[in-house]
């Protein structure tokens, strides 16, 4: 299965899931608790918001190497 990367800010981000906001609008007011309730449940430690969906994401660290001559 094709995974996703997401850059924001200089970050790249894992995509676990995209969820239209509409999924989370109770009479025109975004339920955050339940966006926090689906991160936890799909165990990501951040979500994104674009203009039409939320981005259920991981963060990925950037790699420390050392060039081996």
């Amino acid at each position: 299965m094709f995974k996703e990367l997401y850059y924001h800010n200089d970050k790249a981000f894992l995509i676990v899931r995209k969820i239209s906001v509409g999924c989370f609008d109770k009479r025109g007011v975004l339920d955050m608790n339940v966006v926090k309730g689906v991160r936890d449940w799909l165990e990501c430690d951040h979500v994104l918001k674009t203009k039409t969906h939320f981005l259920f994401v991981e963060t990925v660290e950037d790699i420390e190497f050392e060039e081996i001559n």
